[in-house]
């Protein structure tokens, strides 16, 4: 509905009768001059002049040869455009408005008066108010809340224009300039909320502010912190810039000011300074930590340029950078270098180090290409790093011992016999012996199965039509080396490289309908570009090894195959009128007996010849001959390694088991009974040497696991049993134990692992500790935190992970009568008794555990005990409040090397998360 001025809309319009005589006369004179148009239309010629028709006009006028287009009057008529600009509206837009008691307009005021949940919505603009006025004069809208009749201030305004909403006490808003006076307002910007006495709004892009308070708290009538801003300037989605402000806690102020501040309010990421840290660490002396710039590079990436400097001449520097596009990939990427020096020159205690770390992780989108993938997990450095960085506190890498890499891509080609190929890059280093194993690259290709006899129908039945091969090929350039040759010309002096050739010639078909055969023969041909010679020195009696370059090559072949049924067993427990609680079990038993042959390749051993022989006797000779350490094959320190030389034809055999059973289900109105697992797997295996001269059974190797308690509890199990007795100097002989007077099988290993994973009803675990578990698994260390939560002071600040499932009872703030807990244990026991030791190797016990006192109180601990040696292992207590907008934790590794604490208080927005305090102890660390 629109509304004009009411001069426009209760315009009078007084009509004069005309007099008849006038009428007349206006009537002949309007006669006279249509009668003078009709006689003066053209000229009369005079008489006697001819017109000369063979005479041409002076003026040629040259006739193109496309006619002329037809000009119509219209477009030749002067008034087609108007040179006068038509006046504009009073209202640019159309005014909508509803009231729920009344609308009432008055004309000799010319205001419009909306009562009770009123609202008015001009352009872009909405308001929504208990009462609003419209005056018409001065093209302005007030609006403010309504008394209700108790005395409160209900249905304050809700004003709105684009994005920006505010919601203020009351309102004054001029239609015409779009500037406004909003009064005890409260507009979200960003992540935070500004509380301002008045507020001025200049236009749409621009706010003017007096005594106002920047809080990202949830209570807004009584925050427990705010920033207090004396004069603020609001450009919306983009900045705030203010004078002086200050920190207020519960309303009481702090000495934190600032005499001005400039808060960014971009929609987007944006370019920034990283306020670092500071504090005191030890023997290095005060710190600056974690500050540097972040480059808000595009919508696809970032980079974040961190740095730290220590008093005592230590410093470090870091890069981290997130890229993502969405349906196609997503990784990060940072570096991470440190240069430490402990104490001060001149001192016992001084020593100078560096270290750094890289970590790239990337993961391909599966949609994004089907025949093609590309992923990348890498974590490389120094073997020391976990364990002498300061800027992080990396528990489960700095218990772990071996830091892994694996870059990779492959391509499948679309087709019959759909080619593969891929190259892989790996890496794996031993952080205690700093020995570091690489494949630059692998390269594997393969092709699809073929079935020469297979009949087109596409049915394959029967050992024939069965036959199936396949190709593959392996790659490899492998490189041993250590930390301190990492990346040197050194490193690729003893590269290896080779590639292994494989066509497995496959079959299966079934024998008296209920057993399963295989067959299957192998044949390998292996490259290599690097071989070896030995001799023999008699003089300094040792074997002198010689590389020799160029291909060579050798051929290996194999053949096996295997039996195997599934027998289906069942105890049924039920009897006819009685509702027994166990109904049935199943018992599933799939033996298994195979067959391998591998002939003997020893024509490709040689003897090592013998130097320096001078002087020897022909029964010396006979003796340096007969050593077994002279007989080599020049294949050996290859990348796939030697053929056999021993001939190999033996017997494995193997049972597995499945129990499951049928209980009466608990709930009266299930109509069927509740399977549950007795036992995952019991599998027993052994094998039997036919070629084999003594010692022909290997020991039966046992395993088996199963769950309990609703698969709450896991438990695995395992042990091996030696049929062969041992001598006096507990070396296996061949004959039987049950011969030599024991038992029929010797226990020599055994292993026992559990894990319980305990909760409250409605304390189950929550993933507040999700970022730094992730942390955890990125840096090589477990999926847990068993060993703890590591602590990278570089993020320091972790988003909480809300709950917003709604309890039905909603706890006390201070107190928590129902207390949620979770608790996870891992024991492990494993015994030895190969060599009659008959010793428990190993005896721990391991928890982990979470009790939320309140609804703000946490604390937490991880630890274990070693039952063996009669300690505990590594411990951390954890503790955290939350303080509504504010985080607090602190975290405590009590005692060992490692011993260290670490106490942080901020806020949790990400918009103010510089706004912290932190202080910390961390451990001494000797480089």
């Amino acid at each position: 509905m629109a509304f004009q001025k009411s001069s426009h809309t209760f315009t009078k319009i007084h009509l004069k009768a005309l007099h008849t005589n006038n009428f007349k006369i206006l009537f002949t004179l309007s006669f006279t001059v249509f009668i003078n148009m009709l006689s003066f239309a053209q000229d009369i010629p005079k008489n006697g002049i001819t017109i000369d028709r063979s005479v041409k006009d002076s003026i040629v006028v040259s006739t193109d040869s496309l006619p002329l287009p037809m000009v119509s009057e219209k477009a030749q008529d002067s008034t087609f455009k108007d040179s006068i600009k038509p006046k504009k509206e009073l209202l640019e837009h159309i005014v909508k408005y509803h009231a729920v008691d009344y609308t009432k307009f008055n004309q000799k005021e010319h205001k419009l008066y909306l009562y009770n949940e009123a609202t008015i919505d001009y352009g872009d603009m909405n308001i929504a108010a208990g009462s609003i006025t419209i005056d018409y004069t001065k093209n302005t809208v007030y609006a403010k809340g309504i008394t209700d009749s108790i005395g409160g201030y209900t249905q304050k305004p809700v004003f709105t224009q684009g994005s920006n909403v505010v919601e203020p006490d009351s309102i004054v808003f001029n239609t015409k300039t779009k500037k406004a006076l909003i009064y005890n307002s409260k507009t979200e910007q960003g992540d935070g909320t500004i509380i301002a006495s008045i507020t001025k709004k200049e236009n749409d892009s621009v706010y003017f502010l007096k005594n106002a308070k920047y809080t990202t708290a949830e209570d807004l009538e009584d925050p427990e912190y705010y920033i207090r801003l004396l004069k603020a300037k609001i450009v919306p989605g983009k900045k705030i810039v203010t004078g002086a402000a200050g920190l207020y806690i519960y309303d009481i102020p702090t000495p934190v000011w600032l005499p001005f501040s400039f808060f960014p309010q971009s929609e987007k990421q944006t370019s920034g300074i990283i306020i670092p840290s500071f504090g005191e660490q030890n023997n290095r002396g005060y710190f600056l930590q974690n500050g540097g710039y972040y480059l808000a590079i595009s919508d696809y990436v970032d980079l974040a340029l961190l740095g730290d400097y220590y008093t005592n001449g230590s410093y470090g520097f870091r890069t981290e950078s997130t890229y993502a596009k969405r349906y196609k990939f997503r990784g990060n990427l940072g570096f991470r270098y440190e240069n430490l020096i402990n104490s001060e020159r001149g001192f016992p205690d001084y020593s100078k180090s560096t270290i750094y770390n890289i970590r790239w992780s990337h993961s391909q989108d599966g949609k994004s290409n089907p025949n093609s993938r590309f992923s990348a997990s890498v974590n490389l450095g120094s073997s020391t790093y976990y364990r002498s960085s300061v800027n992080q506190i990396n528990t489960g890498a700095f218990l772990n011992n071996t830091l892994s890499s694996s870059v990779s891509y492959s391509k499948t080609f679309p087709g019959e016999l759909q080619p593969n190929i891929s190259l892989t890059a790996t890496h794996s280093q031993n952080t205690n012996t700093q020995q570091i194993n690489m494949t630059l690259p692998t390269f594997q290709g393969s092709l699809g199965r073929i079935y020469p006899f297979a009949s087109k129908a596409g049915t394959k039945k029967g050992i024939i039509q069965n036959i199936n091969l396949q190709y593959s090929v392996r790659g490899e350039n492998r490189i041993n080396t250590t930390d301190s040759l990492f990346f040197k010309k050194e490193m690729f002096d003893d590269a290896k490289a080779g590639f292994q050739h494989t066509i497995p010639l496959t079959t299966n078909f079934k024998l008296f309908k209920y057993f399963s055969i295989s067959a299957s023969s192998n044949f390998n041909e292996v490259w290599t570009f690097k071989t070896i010679e030995k001799s023999y020195d008699a003089v300094t009696r040792e074997t002198i090894v010689e590389d020799v370059n160029g291909f060579d090559a050798f051929r290996t072949y194999n053949f096996s195959t295997s039996l195997g049924t599934t027998v289906y067993g069942m105890f049924n427990f039920e009897k006819e009128g009685e509702d027994t609680k166990i109904k049935a079990i199943r018992h599933i038993i799939r033996p298994s007996i195979s067959y391998n042959i591998n002939p003997a390749f020893d024509k490709y051993y040689e003897t090592a010849e013998v130097v320096n022989a001078d002087g020897l006797t022909q029964a010396q000779l006979d003796a340096i001959y007969n050593d077994t350490n002279l007989e080599y094959n020049r294949f050996e320190q290859g990348v796939f390694g030697g053929p056999g030389k021993n001939f190999s034809s033996s017997m494995g055999i193997s049972v597995s088991n499945n129990l499951e059973a049928k209980v009466r289900d608990k709930d009266s109105t299930a109509t069927e009974p509740k399977k549950i697992m007795l036992l995952n797997n019991l599998n027993f295996s052994t094998s039997y040497n036919f070629a084999g001269d003594s010692l022909q059974w290997s020991p039966v190797r046992m395993s088996g696991g199963t769950q309990l308690f609703n698969n709450k509890m896991s438990v695995n199990f395992g042990a091996t049993l030696d049929p062969y007795a041992l001598d006096n100097n507990n070396t296996r002989i061949n004959k039987f134990n049950i011969d030599n007077g024991g038992s029929l099988f010797r226990l020599t290993t055994a292993n026992l692992t559990t894990s319980w994973s305990l909760s409250s009803n409605k304390g189950g675990k929550k993933e507040e500790n999700e970022k730094a578990i992730e942390e955890n698994l990125r840096s090589g260390g477990r999926a847990d935190d068993m060993f703890g939560i590591g602590e990278d002071f570089a993020n320091q600040q972790i988003d909480d992970i809300k709950d917003d499932e709604e309890e039905e009872e909603k706890p006390s703030e201070y107190y928590n009568y129902k207390i949620p807990w979770n608790l996870r244990i891992a024991y492990a026991l494993n015994y030895s008794n190969s060599r009659r030791e008959n010793q428990i190797s190993s005896h721990s016990l391991m928890f982990s555990g979470d009790i939320k006192l309140s609804d703000k109180w946490s604390i937490g601990a991880s630890s274990g005990y070693d039952l063996k040696n009669a300690g505990f292992t590594y411990t951390q207590l954890r503790f955290e409040r939350d303080l509504m907008s504010w985080r607090m934790n602190f975290s405590w590794v009590p005692f060992s090397s490692r011993k260290s604490w670490n106490f942080f208080i901020g806020i949790k927005s990400n918009f103010l998360k510089d706004l912290k305090y932190e202080k910390r102890n961390q451990p001494d660390i000797q480089l």
